[in-house]
């Protein structure tokens, strides 16, 4: 199957993101296609990992479906059968990779929420054993699991620029107390919803993140949720705290990158064939462990 890299669509395009491309349907209602792009340190590698959009797509539908009732979402569409007429030449691009839905005024806030101790938490918690701000025991190893998932916000940055963490106080400081609180409160429930899910598949949510937008006054989830590019995604079997976990998700390609002599600024490297092909296969593998 050839990987969809770049888009081009007779409806106009209102944004492109590191891996979605945004189309305006009418006012009310956007098309999401997401591509098979991968990025990593906040930048779009130049090599693109085949099916990779098709199953974020279909991974963040099965959680917005399961997660419904705890917060609305976006969705309107995803059957391409029912997609306007003047898409319909363009099914190899948007089957299956592709969602109809609400359009939202974007909150700029990622709602990572941590449930343990690893990747850029873990760097922080070695330096001062606080994470965004928060105070965490002392004595806590690599991998570990908290004694209660914590909220670190992040700021949302465009392509290219690095995506910022930053304290609820800052956070509160950008888009007021009111929505600040209840997006530390929704992300937690979701995220331990989620959890219970996945556990019974034998499976690990290290930590995710979320975003949401207002739609018609009221905050609603957005985006993708709880797939390989959002999520940390560790085989319970396999988990031993005290050491980096392996994953079945984009931490592959990140570890990947670590071993290269890259400066992490333009132009970010390609990767070879067999580090694409592991990373399809643990994509595949994560979405079929947790729909089953």
């Amino acid at each position: 199957m050839k990987s969809i890299v770049n888009v081009v669509l007779p409806i106009p395009k209102i944004y492109s993101g590191k891996v979605r491309e945004l189309f305006e349907i009418d006012k009310q209602k956007i098309l999401i296609v997401t591509t098979d792009r991968i990025s990593a340190f906040d930048f779009v590698l130049p090599t693109p990992i085949p099916e990779k959009g098709i199953i974020l797509n279909k991974l963040s539908l099965f959680w917005f479906n399961k997660l419904k009732n705890i917060c609305e979402n976006h969705i309107i569409e995803t059957d391409f059968e029912k997609f306007p007429e003047i898409l319909k030449p363009f099914r190899n691009i948007c089957e299956g990779r592709s969602t109809i839905a609400k359009k939202t005024e974007k909150l700029p806030i990622e709602c990572v929420v941590r449930g343990y101790l690893s990747g850029s938490a873990w760097k922080e918690y070695l330096l001062n054993s606080s994470v965004c701000g928060i105070n965490l025991p002392a004595g806590l190893r690599e991998s570990e699991k908290l004694p209660e998932p914590i909220f670190t916000p992040s700021t949302k940055e465009q392509k290219g620029s690095h995506d910022q963490n930053i304290s609820f106080e800052n956070m509160v400081s950008i888009i007021g107390k009111e929505a600040a609180g209840y997006l530390k409160e929704i992300s937690i429930s979701l995220y331990k919803t989620a959890c219970l899910h996945a556990e019974n598949k034998g499976i690990i949510i290290a930590d995710t993140k979320f975003e949401f937008g207002f739609y018609k006054n009221k905050i609603i989830l957005i985006d993708e949720i709880l797939t390989p590019d959002s999520s940390r995604f560790w085989e319970k079997a396999q988990f031993q705290p005290g050491r980096t976990q392996d994953s079945l998700d984009k931490q592959y390609v990140r570890n990947y990158l670590e071993t290269l002599n890259w400066n992490k600024q333009e132009p970010a490297p390609e990767l070879p064939d067999d580090i694409v092909e592991k990373t399809r296969q643990k994509y595949w593998q994560i979405y079929n462990i947790l729909t089953s």
